[in-house]
């Protein structure tokens, strides 16, 4: 495998070579590869939503989403679908409903935490798809009503896919993101994903698609997410990306495409990308962000690991404090016991921290021992973190 050691099989950011991450970039989209899309934009494949109608209702559809699943998997890593709600007055609708939300939600806490924003430099909603459900059930039906984002979803993750939301607006002068990946290893700290091996990070990406909804008009002064071609296929890019070598290599070949009211983006989340900066006098760029995940991504049980951590707390601890566990020994245990990935949870009161995600329930169960917590802090800690993640 290539950038990593041959006997741990791990992606080291060190090892991680510039000069073959240049090699996948430098590639070109020809049209004979993609042969539905109107034009091809910067490398970037761009489709009429309104021609590819009649195909996406009919016999046609798996032949689209071929494609759309090729260029997203070892294409240019990026699909745009023009006119992908040909009736803006959904959008109108929506705009005008997570306008109102956002300044509810600013006047009760005064903003949340952002991935890659401090707080208070965007409006941001977390869980946009259940509160535009909440707030007006009609609006919601036809705005996520669309054949050409379902059968995007679907030619990238399958059926029963599981969407998600999140609406950004940025203002004039907002600043732009630093390049990076996106979930699920794109959401943790650099020592946390190369704990991940090799073929983890291959198959991360394929869990996830993102995807992006323009509720204005973006022009290029607006800040539109620079994209970077064909880097989803640099496979240690999890490893790579913090990189000041990568990032520059980004910000000397990112693209950019203006889109128009009712356009829609999606790529792969393995992709460099980044927010533009909005250099406009008065764009507030209004976007909503669709993160949808495999149907796959579930554990086959359920299991109550609250009540489990409440129970061995107080012998790990003991354990713990008599030298009777191994620090493997301990690690182990706790794995065994307690919820070890931060999501899915609600980003309102649970916005992420130290990093890019929340604290999980096994690492705090960890640093609850090593810093001698007594049980009874221990589970009103545990009731907290449980209460912040409800939906509701």
């Amino acid at each position: 495998m290539a950038n990593t050691d041959e006997l741990t099989g791990y992606y080291d950011p060190i090892n991680c070579n510039v000069r073959d991450f240049e090699a996948c970039i430098d590639q070109v989209t020809r049209p004979e590869n993609v042969p539905l899309a109107m034009a091809i934009e910067k490398n970037i494949p761009v489709y009429d939503s309104a021609k590819l109608q009649s195909a996406l209702d009919g016999e046609g559809r798996r032949t689209v989403m071929a494609e759309w699943a090729r260029v997203l998997h070892s294409g240019a890593g990026v699909v745009v679908l023009k006119g992908a709600y040909s009736d803006s007055g959904v959008l109108d609708e929506a705009t005008k409903i997570y306008g109102s939300i956002i300044e509810r939600e600013k006047q009760n806490s005064g903003g949340g935490a952002d991935h890659f924003a401090a707080s208070g430099a965007n409006d941001r909603i977390w869980n946009s798809l259940q509160k535009l459900c909440e707030a007006a059930p009609d609006v919601f039906l036809h705005y996520f009503a669309n054949p050409a984002i379902s059968a995007v979803c679907e030619a990238w993750l399958g059926p029963n896919y599981q969407m998600t939301a999140q609406v950004n607006l940025v203002h004039p002068g907002g600043a732009a993101q630093q390049a990076h990946r996106d979930y699920h290893l794109g959401f943790q700290t650099a020592d946390v994903s190369s704990a991940y091996p090799a073929h983890v990070h291959e198959v991360s990406p394929i869990l996830t698609l993102q995807g992006a909804v323009a509720h204005c008009e973006m022009p290029l002064d607006s800040g539109p997410t620079k994209l970077l071609p064909f880097s989803q296929i640099y496979k240690p890019g999890y490893a790579a990306w913090r990189r000041e070598d990568f990032r520059k290599v980004f910000e000397e070949r990112c693209v950019q495409l203006p889109l128009s009211k009712g356009d829609a983006v999606f790529f792969n989340p393995a992709l460099f990308h980044a927010a533009g900066a909005n250099s406009s006098a008065d764009i507030h760029r209004f976007v909503n962000l669709l993160q949808v995940s495999s149907a796959f991504g579930r554990a086959m049980e359920t299991v109550d690991r609250d009540r489990m951590c409440r129970l061995v707390f107080p012998h790990v601890a003991r354990a713990f404090a008599e030298g009777a566990l191994t620090q493997n020994e301990l690690a182990a245990a706790i794995a065994a016991t307690a919820e070890g990935y931060s999501f899915p949870t609600n980003l309102d009161r649970d916005p992420p921290s130290n990093g890019l995600a929340p604290e999980t329930q096994a690492a705090f169960f960890m640093r609850a021992i090593e810093e001698g917590l007594s049980e009874e802090q221990f589970c009103s800690r545990l009731t907290q973190m449980a209460a912040v993640k409800l939906a509701s």
